[in-house]
C-alpha cells in the first residue's frame, strides 16, 4: 500500500514538473467575434496554448493560422507597452506585420487580444 502511494506521488510530481511538451488546445476566452478594425472581424477559432509572456506571466494562445513563435513575439511586444496604454487599443509590430491589441471582456474575466491588421484573420490572446 505504501509503495503504491509513493509511486503515485512520484508520477504526479513528474507530471507537474515536466508539464506539457507541446502546444495544447485552449478554449477561446470569449464566445463573441472581435472586431480588428472597421469592417474586419476575427471569428472565434479554436486556440492553441503557446506558453507564457515573460513580462506578466500571462498565458499566450494563438489561433491555428498563427504560429506560436509569432504569437509569443506579439505578446512580448504588447506587454512591453501594456502599462502605458491606459486601456486604449494600440498597434504593435511583430512577426512581420502590424497587430491591433486591446483588452476584451471575457466570460467572466477580461483578456488581452491582438488581431493581425491584414486580412489574414490571425488572432493572439493573453489570459491570466
Amino acid at each position: 500500500m505504501r509503495s503504491a502511494k509513493l509511486g503515485m506521488a512520484a508520477g504526479l510530481l513528474a507530471a507537474a514538473t515536466l508539464g506539457p511538451t507541446a502546444p495544447v488546445a485552449a478554449p477561446p476566452p470569449a464566445p463573441a467575434p472581435a472586431s480588428a478594425s472597421a469592417g474586419k472581424t476575427a471569428t472565434a477559432a479554436p486556440l492553441v496554448f503557446c506558453g507564457t509572456a515573460a513580462a506578466f506571466g500571462l498565458g499566450v494562445s494563438a489561433d491555428r493560422a498563427s504560429s506560436c513563435a509569432v504569437a509569443l513575439r506579439v505578446a512580448a511586444a504588447y506587454t512591453g507597452i501594456l502599462p502605458h496604454t491606459r486601456g486604449a487599443p494600440v498597434e504593435v509590430r511583430a512577426g512581420g506585420t502590424t497587430w491591433l491589441c486591446r483588452e476584451r471582456q471575457g466570460n467572466p474575466d477580461p483578456y488581452q487580444e491582438c488581431l493581425d491588421t491584414g486580412d489574414s484573420g490571425r488572432r493572439v490572446t493573453l489570459t491570466s
